[in-house]
């Protein structure tokens, strides 16, 4: 059976909070992030600032100098948590095969749905519904076969976009793109395949194998694939799981080591609250890090036991980081970190771990805050301004 796969990402999320919190900020440019005066960057650029450059993970300072007008607010993570719960609850009414990608957006699989609530767009249709009238947001809906698709579905009409991609309407729609939507493709990648001729999907898939090479090198046939429309991954949601990760690619490669620890540390808080939450530990550590020149590395290493405590994480991915970054100081396009060899999570030791379950007692704490008050409301020392 086909696949059906819908993708929905909320519009300007962080934002669009604010404006319904505060109508009197609807129509102007927002910044929502970190302080300016630090190493604070953009979580989330209302649509009215984007025509001027500014964009999420770019630096504060850059994007109050890029757009002066604009308000800048700080993140109000207990509140942002809030609504993601009332968003996710949307979701679950409607499949148990839902897999977040961040607070505001997830892969959902209705395949096994169609014969409660009708097809695949009108699912998609009765969410956005379900969103704005309980919510008062919009969100962007994309549906599609398979998940690289139904991604790019959603980002092609936004805000409050709904596109579905069928086999029959596939070179219609992707031919003609441009390049930057392939997933994974940011501005260098972007000039460098602008250089060699090949600006939409078209041009990449008649592209020789050559060309490609030098453009992507090892990941040519990957996103040769992509152009295809060729994707076979599941939607997993974290029970299932048999590793979970969370990775980021920057709008602008990054080549500050302190910016990338930062981003590092918050992905590691993310991955170990959703081992405790789903009673998971893991006993490897995997860091993916892709350069500008789309070469992608992994650096693993391997506890001496499974382990769901964010410090033990932490330390274990900083010091592959910091061990990369002394070898190579090159700049990232991408970072990931994520957790494998998953198995159900027990008892710490009652003996000689005395530090180790200090650590866990702290995690609960902070795992009831992050219940209580949502993602954000506390950081560790050491993650920086984001």
């Amino acid at each position: 059976m086909q696949r059906q796969i819908l993708h929905v990402d909320m519009d300007e999320f962080f934002a669009a909070v604010e404006k319904l919190d505060n109508p009197s900020l609807r129509g102007k440019c927002l910044l929502v992030g970190g302080d300016p005066a630090g190493r604070g960057v953009v979580s989330t650029a209302s649509y009215e600032a984007r025509p001027f450059g500014c964009h999420s993970a770019m630096p504060m300072s850059t994007a109050v100098r890029l757009c002066p007008q604009a308000i800048v607010l700080p993140v109000r993570g207990d509140r942002y948590a809030e609504v993601s719960r009332q968003v996710f609850e949307v979701f679950d009414r409607y499949t148990p095969l839902v897999e977040p990608l961040s607070i505001d957006e997830a892969f959902l699989d209705v395949s096994g749905c169609l014969r409660l609530f009708g097809g695949a767009e009108q699912i998609a249709r009765a969410i956005k519904a379900d969103i704005r009238r309980q919510i008062g947001l919009t969100a962007s809906v994309g549906v599609a076969p398979n998940k690289f698709l139904a991604k790019l579905a959603s980002d092609l009409r936004k805000p409050d976009g709904l596109v579905v991609i069928t086999p029959e309407n596939l070179r219609a729609t992707l031919d003609s793109l441009p390049v930057r939507k392939l997933w994974g493709v940011g501005p260098t990648g972007e000039k460098r395949l602008h250089a060699a001729g090949i600006t939409t999907f078209g041009q990449l898939l008649g592209a020789g194998a050559a060309k490609l090479a030098e453009a992507f090198g090892d990941m040519a046939d990957h996103y040769r694939g992509l152009a295809e429309g060729l994707d076979d991954r599941p939607v997993v949601p974290d029970s299932q799981a048999k590793s979970i990760s969370q990775e980021c690619t920057f709008a602008v490669d990054v080549g500050d080591i302190e910016q990338l620890r930062s981003v590092l540390l918050e992905q590691v808080e993310q991955v170990a609250h959703r081992l405790r939450r789903g009673g998971l530990k893991g006993r490897t550590v995997t860091l993916k890090l892709r350069t500008g020149d789309f070469t992608t590395v992994t650096r693993s290493a391997t506890l001496a036991e499974p382990t769901d405590l964010t410090e033990e994480l932490r330390v274990k991915s900083e010091e592959l980081l910091t061990t990369w970054w002394n070898k190579h100081r090159r700049p990232l396009r991408l970072l990931g970190m994520g957790v494998h060899q998953l198995a159900a999570g027990g008892q710490l030791p009652l003996f000689d771990q005395p530090a180790r379950q200090k650590q866990q007692h702290l995690d609960q704490t902070l795992d009831d805050i992050t219940k209580r008050f949502g993602h954000g409301a506390v950081r560790r020392a050491g993650g920086g301004d984001r």
